[in-house]
């Protein structure tokens, strides 16, 4: 049987229940995450891809 998913809303959401956002759910072997107005999309990155998406976000932020 799957674990669960407990879905946390980011804390950059503003609040609010009609704020889409950038929700996070991880398990024992996984980290999940999905847009809150597309609820049924769902990523479940690599370890690799998440890094290099984490990555682009910062140096994006940074330039």
């Amino acid at each position: 049987m799957p674990e669960a998913l407990h879905w946390q809303k980011s804390s950059f959401s503003g609040g609010g229940s009609d704020t889409n956002c950038l929700e996070i759910a991880a398990t024992s072997t996984t980290l999940h995450l999905r847009e809150s107005d597309t609820p049924a999309t769902i990523l479940a990155p690599t370890h690799i891809a998440l890094t290099a998406l984490l990555t682009a976000v910062k140096l994006s932020l940074s330039a």
